[in-house]
């Protein structure tokens, strides 16, 4: 799959997590993608840390809103009851826990669910934004991310990098496949077909459990 391929793939696959009535939060990058695959009869709200919720899909080529973007930067289109308010606001919706899902990309997470998402090697970065408080007051963290950066290992048996938050992940999808965080380890649940149980081994430096009724990815 070339980037594009990878990132729908991942995208259309959370999006398959999420509930009818779910507040969800998208972060910036491929997350953002996730909000063009809500599945049909599924009402959730999505809500954006710029300030409002309500949040829709891309809008169609040549009917952007200039002074409508998520936290990224990104065009994006609000749905009828949709609701526009300051940072503070947004910032009490996340850190009162009003958020049920948050979707978040990664630099590093390890087998116990620690996150390193927010200090670039060799980068000036301004900080981690609001991904410290979305992952402490969301009720579900899901990391959507590439396995691997450049071959480089990017699940561990422990991050490397400055922390965002200490065992605030539950659910890992990748292009290769969906792990969840337990107590004993990281359960590979669910593989992408076009990949063996050994390909996403050797792409994975922490150990995986591997069940009895793995699954097949479907997206």
């Amino acid at each position: 799959m070339d980037k594009n391929a990878i990132r729908n793939f991942i995208a259309k696959r959370v999006a398959q997590e999420l509930k009818d009535g779910d507040v969800v939060n998208l972060g910036i990058g491929l997350p953002t993608f996730v909000a063009n695959f809500i599945p049909e009869g599924i009402d959730i709200t999505l809500q954006s840390e710029n300030g409002f919720v309500g949040m829709g899909p891309a809008p169609a080529e040549g009917e952007e809103d200039c002074d409508m973007v998520n936290a990224g930067g990104q065009h994006v289109t609000i749905l009828p009851g949709g609701a526009f308010f300051d940072s503070a606001e947004s910032f009490l919706i996340i850190r009162g826990g009003h958020v049920d899902v948050t979707v978040l990309g990664a630099l590093e997470v390890d087998e116990k669910g620690n996150l390193a998402n927010w200090m670039v090697p060799g980068k000036m970065v301004p900080g981690m934004g609001g991904a410290m408080d979305l992952v402490t007051g969301a009720k579900k963290v899901i990391i959507a991310m590439n396995h691997t950066a450049k071959g480089n290992h990017k699940i561990l048996k422990k991050c490397r990098l400055p922390l965002t938050a200490m065992e605030c992940v539950d659910l890992i999808v990748t292009e290769m496949g969906v792990m969840e965080v337990t107590d004993k380890g990281l359960l590979l649940k669910e593989i992408n077909p076009e990949f063996t149980v050994e390909d996403i081994q050797n792409a994975t430096e922490a150990e995986l459990i591997i069940p009895d009724d793995l699954k097949k990815m479907a997206v």
